[in-house]
């Protein structure tokens, strides 16, 4: 998972971009990085570490143009702390081309061969963004009959990209001289919408992962970025779009509707928010079924994204909603810490339970997800020792069993709670009273529910992996070469 945006201005993009990145710095904080183009002219900066860290006034200023890129890392490629990882990558031919992506290519070990083998080209990194960027501009170079690059020359490129390449990826991407190149894979599983407004000198464009970041910045939604289609905006602001996989299908990630999306963004139609209350509505339904609601004092939120559907148990219940665990602002997403050591550390930075919340009551406790169960256990941890007479633990996504390849990091089955382990093994693990899951059907249904959405990608919940190409043998390929 990671956090991409580009823009075509009549001005300079720089603090345009920037400002867009701090907006979705919740996507990702290994590091960050921005390119612009001036003409043919490419100025890149990029650095470990966060946003508001990474950037210095001597590096806004050097980059310069009208047209830039964005991108803010949380690794599931590629080593976490080695700055040669960080986006955006680059390539002096043809043309001269920068690329930033989000998501992870599942077929990177015939990647690899190929590009040795078959398209003499090397790369530095083990980051598949890099492959991607290679692999665009043989193509690119493939398509090349005139002097004059054509939007045609570039969405043939992106036809065959689709056609060699494997997994998830939404990806954004400057051609020196030209413009700006986006397109999304034929499963549309990482997010991509574009938005515009006027100025005095056109139309302005911009593309990024979440709406929120569009509307911010007082952009107007036009529409996602459909799966399989490629855009390309050239330096004069002129839009043209093409679709290029044979058989798309929208199957959008369904984790990002649990946890990893702003709550005030729209996503393939669907308000993150709304998706997050009627998972509440169905969970409480759940609930009901499972404990007797006169043993139930309190429902508390993990804060920040399970308060939505925190909310919506307590009203469905009828039971009181409190407030019991305090937020540290300036600590990160644990689930996004590199490594379970950081993770453990980050819990008891980032929360505090306060003990006049919780003495003597009975409390339900409602999370976005439970993945590793790291961070649970220790909220449990401070519900006791606050005083807690009573724990009952929900979680808004139903358990999670299977490893997800698709860009978010957990890979690793063993590392997961929930795998190979049955509800009664999940509460002595994490010294609850009561573990309640959501149901997978439920999950579904309140993501698309209103909505013109008919599938989704749910593989990290069901083990069913829609790209149809994950066997069990690339899981332990993938396992072994995974560190935690």
């Amino acid at each position: 998972m990671c956090g991409i945006v580009g823009i075509v201005s009549s001005d300079q993009t720089n603090q345009q971009i920037y400002d867009s990145l701090l907006l979705l710095q919740h996507r990702g904080q290994d590091s960050t990085g921005i390119a612009t183009m001036d003409g043919s002219v490419f100025h890149i900066s990029k650095s470990k570490g966060q946003v508001k860290e990474a950037y210095r006034t001597r590096d806004m200023r050097s980059l310069i143009g009208k047209i830039g890129l964005g991108h803010v890392r949380y690794a599931t490629k590629g080593a976490a702390n080695r700055e040669e990882e960080a986006q955006p990558f680059y390539v002096n031919a043809p043309f001269g081309v920068i690329l930033i992506h989000n998501g992870n290519l599942t077929n990177t070990r015939q990647l690899e061969k190929d590009l040795f083998k078959k398209d003499r080209r090397h790369t530095n990194t083990s980051s598949d963004t890099e492959m991607l960027l290679n692999i665009f501009a043989t193509e690119l170079h493939l398509q090349l009959k005139g002097q004059e690059l054509t939007p045609e020359d570039l969405f043939n490129s992106v036809k065959s990209v689709h056609r060699r390449v494997e997994g998830s990826y939404a990806a954004i991407s400057l051609i020196a001289g030209y413009g700006l190149l986006a397109f999304r894979d034929p499963f549309g599983i990482r997010p991509l919408i574009i938005g515009k407004r006027l100025s005095e000198q056109g139309e302005e464009w911009m593309i990024a992962s979440e709406s929120l970041v569009i509307e911010n910045n007082d952009y107007q939604i036009v529409r996602d970025v459909a799966p399989g289609e490629a855009i390309f905006i050239s330096e004069k602001g002129e839009f043209s779009s093409c679709q290029c996989a044979d058989n798309p299908k929208l199957y959008p990630c369904s984790f990002e509707y649990v946890y990893l999306a702003r709550p005030d963004s729209i996503m393939n139609g669907v308000s993150v928010y709304e998706a997050r209350l009627r998972m509440g509505d169905l969970l409480a339904e759940t609930i009901k079924k499972e404990v007797s609601l006169g043993d139930i004092d309190v429902v508390m939120p993990i804060p920040d994204s399970s308060r939505p559907a925190a909310m919506q148990v307590a009203r469905q219940l009828g039971i009181e909603y409190r407030e019991g665990f305090f937020k540290n602002r300036y600590v990160g997403r644990t689930f996004i810490m590199p490594g379970q050591s950081f993770r453990k550390k980050s819990v008891r930075q980032k929360l505090n339970a306060m003990s006049t919340e919780f003495k003597g009551k009975n409390v339900l406790i409602v999370d976005d997800s439970v993945v590793r169960g790291t961070t649970s256990k220790q909220i449990v941890q401070m519900a006791r020792k606050a005083g807690a007479n009573k724990v009952t633990f929900t979680s808004a996504a139903p358990p999670i069993r299977f490893p997800h390849v698709y860009g978010i990091n957990m890979p690793n089955r063993k590392e997961l709670i929930a795998y190979n382990r049955d509800i009664s093994q999940i509460e002595q693990d994490l010294g609850i009273d009561k573990m309640i899951y959501q149901e997978v059907s439920d999950l579904e249904s309140s993501i698309i529910q209103n909505s013109a959405l008919e599938h989704l990608d749910m593989s990290c919940f069901t083990g069913e992996y829609i790209t149809g190409n994950i066997t069990k043998e690339y899981l332990e390929w993938v396992e072994l070469n995974t560190t935690s």
